[in-house]
């Protein structure tokens, strides 16, 4: 078992498959505007880089255009609606939370997603426990910046590197070395094309998410 007082996790891609929910919200925005819908595959790596993402993949603008405000926000409306219809956790990680759970290991969420789709999502699946969710909506400067991070440490009172931080991007394996805590990269995430996740510098790679709890209590 691995020497850890706390379990920290992004929330997209890492904790949660929100993919098939922002499949269906990204699908029916395109069928409005007469457009075809996109694979899943095409829309699940973009979901890391959350609703601009999105956009950029399914009307291939950049945020400079003049509709893509309008359009993103036509997004979040959508999604927001059906959030939380397909999202589950990931295979496995509900024995991790509960192995967390009887060992009186706290765990909690870090996440980019703003506070009113991540705590809809929370209260709909519904997943409870967790002793600490920041959002951007908490802090100054959002992953991959360490602040976050630490306000997570400061509301369950353990030190940084006492945790241990899951996530599925760069960015949450860099915010969590930034903070002094040992991280664990989340292959079986949302990972852009073209990223190599062994080059992340993360403590350890997981490939699928079956195999958290044998890393973390084995």
């Amino acid at each position: 078992m691995l020497d850890f007082k706390a379990l920290l996790f992004d929330l997209d891609g890492t904790l949660l498959d929100t993919a098939p929910d922002f499949v269906t919200a990204l699908n029916k925005q395109l069928g409005l505007h007469g457009r075809e819908p996109l694979p899943d595959s095409a829309v699940r790596t973009s979901v890391t880089n959350g609703s601009i993402g999105l956009i950029q993949t399914g009307f291939g603008l950049t945020p400079e255009h003049r509709d893509f405000e309008s359009l993103r926000e036509e997004f979040l409306e959508l999604y927001f609606a059906n959030l939380a219809d397909k999202t589950v956790l990931f295979d496995g990680l509900a024995q991790v939370l509960e192995q967390c759970s009887q060992q009186d290991i706290p765990w909690g969420i870090v996440t980019n997603k703003p506070c009113r789709y991540t705590d809809a999502v929370l209260q709909q699946l519904p997943l409870r426990g967790a002793a600490t969710v920041i959002c951007p909506d908490h802090v100054a400067q959002p992953k991959p910046h360490p602040e976050p991070m630490f306000l997570a440490c400061k509301e369950i009172d353990i030190a940084p590197a006492d945790c241990l931080y899951v996530g599925d991007h760069i960015r949450d394996i860099d915010a969590g070395r930034a903070a002094g805590m040992r991280t664990i990269a989340a292959a079986w995430g949302y990972i852009e094309a073209g990223q190599n996740i062994h080059q992340w510098n993360a403590d350890w790679v997981v490939e699928q998410s079956q195999q958290l709890h044998s890393l973390l209590f084995n």
